[in-house]
């Protein structure tokens, strides 16, 4: 079964051990299957989900971890390092997204567990900064159809009306004028994307912030993806519209160190303009009878080894660490660009940067997606339009991985061609996150039904373990 590929093969549980195992025995089970999951990234077939790559690397920023992991941030008289850690984690972000060009607030941030985190905590700022200084209760907030869901899940969670500007079919870029007519007095913030993640294009930063300084609402740039690689593609000379803290009406920005940011999974940074819109996540209860209790977002306790680890490994790799991988990723993403554009038959979604998406007016692009996935490649699949995503990495970067995609694709294109002229539907289909299955947009019941089974599956026993 792919979906408990371990069933049978490993012990399984649905109760604690009588007797705990040993640990040579543990060890020996879980090396065998990190090993197992590492083999397929390591071909550089897989688009993203995997952005550093180094196991020497991960070694560094794992053993930097167990000297921390079992602390808790939260006490911080018993760990100031994490202090130091989250501190100049912020202020190192904050220069690299041009914190020092504010002058006339004090510019802050924190660390989150991922770039949701940074989102949800972005939106409930905005929401209770409005809530308290401008008496807004029905708050809504303006983002891009192309921004990330976690923007959804904020509006889900917080009470927060999303409302959806359209992208330019052409240049996926959201419609400023678009996006501006959806702004009313309850508007809190605008969204744009430092590069999208279905595109990796840009959207016009500098012309929202005009216009959330003209409407006076927030505008927060999702940089969760771009963030710790568009700036030293900035510094390499190429075309990197400004979209961080040097354009006026930026108040907050998210940027995702366990992305490009080559640190473990389960951090990224959030920044805010001014500390004061900050400050409306910070939770204070003084009549407990426990004691007075503060915390600076919604997580309580946190681990001190993932804020240690990524301020290792950001000061490990020192921004000529950043800016070498950057080349490295834009070549080798401008390169398998060329690979698509060789074949007129494909098309090109934009001016894409590091990701970039291809569809086809002459076939359904997802013939490509099941061809290549026999050849071991693990794409992300969109839709409207069907589209397929590669996110270039370190991982692609290595030796023969970008001529091993050419090769493959000019098979796959030939192959999308035959089965078209056949009449043939393909299998693959778009699923953020995971394998592709084939859904479409009708029946939306339906297709909740599935993705609740997926979630399900994934959370649960093998059914033969039940």
């Amino acid at each position: 079964m792919t979906d408990y590929p371990y069933a049978g093969r490993f012990r399984s549980y649905e109760r604690l051990p009588e007797e705990g195992r040993p640990r040579a025995e543990i060890l020996a089970e879980v090396r065998e299957m990190a090993a197992q999951e590492d083999a397929f990234w390591e071909t550089g077939k897989a688009s993203g989900t995997v952005y550093c790559g180094d196991h020497e690397h991960y070694d560094f920023m794992t053993e930097t971890y167990g000297l921390f992991g079992h602390a808790n941030v939260l006490q911080r008289d018993m760990f100031p390092s994490a202090t130091k850690f989250e501190g100049e984690i912020l202020a190192m972000t904050l220069d690299l997204m041009h914190g020092g060009a504010v002058t006339e607030t004090d510019p802050g941030g924190l660390v989150t567990t991922g770039g949701t985190g940074s989102i949800l905590h972005a939106m409930l700022a905005y929401r209770d900064a409005a809530a308290r200084h401008r008496g807004i209760a029905r708050p809504n907030i303006v983002k891009p159809e192309t921004a990330h869901p976690a923007f959804d899940k904020a509006g889900h969670l917080f009470g927060i009306e999303v409302r959806e500007a359209p992208a330019d079919p052409r240049t996926t870029l959201v419609d400023v004028t678009a996006a501006a007519g959806l702004i009313d007095a309850n508007t809190v913030a605008v969204i744009g994307s430092a590069g999208n993640y279905g595109y990796g294009t840009i959207d016009p930063i500098a012309d929202l912030s005009e216009l959330a300084l003209i409407r006076g609402v927030g505008l927060h740039v999702d940089a969760c993806l771009g963030g710790f690689v568009l700036p030293f593609g900035e510094e390499l000379g190429l075309d990197i519209p400004p979209f961080d803290f040097r354009l006026p009406g930026v108040t907050s920005i998210s940027a995702d160190t366990h992305k490009y940011g080559y640190g473990l999974k389960g951090t990224s940074t959030l920044l805010f303009r001014d500390s004061a819109l900050r400050n409306e996540l910070y939770f204070f209860h003084t009549g407990w009878s426990g004691g007075k209790y503060l915390s600076p977002g919604i997580e309580g306790s946190r681990s001190g080894g993932l804020l240690a680890a990524t301020w290792a490994g950001m000061v490990r790799l020192g921004r000529a660490g950043y800016r070498r991988y950057a080349e490295q990723i834009f070549g080798t993403a401008r390169q398998m660009l060329e690979a698509v554009r060789s074949h007129p038959e494909l098309r090109v979604m934009g001016e894409p940067t590091f990701l970039f998406s291809f569809t086809s007016d002459v076939f359904d692009i997802y013939h490509v997606y099941d061809f290549m996935s026999g050849r071991g490649w693990r794409f992300n699949g969109q839709q409207y339009p069907d589209a397929i995503h590669m996110a270039v990495t370190r991982p692609q970067t290595r030796p023969g991985v970008a001529d091993a995609f050419a090769a493959d694709l000019a098979d796959a294109v030939r192959y999308a061609a035959e089965r078209h002229e056949a009449g043939e539907s393909p299998l693959s289909g778009a699923v953020y996150g995971g394998v592709p299955g084939g859904l479409t947009e009708e029946a939306d019941d339906f297709i909740r039904q599935i993705m609740t089974g997926i979630l399900d599956t994934q959370q649960s026993l093998p059914p033969a373990a039940r």
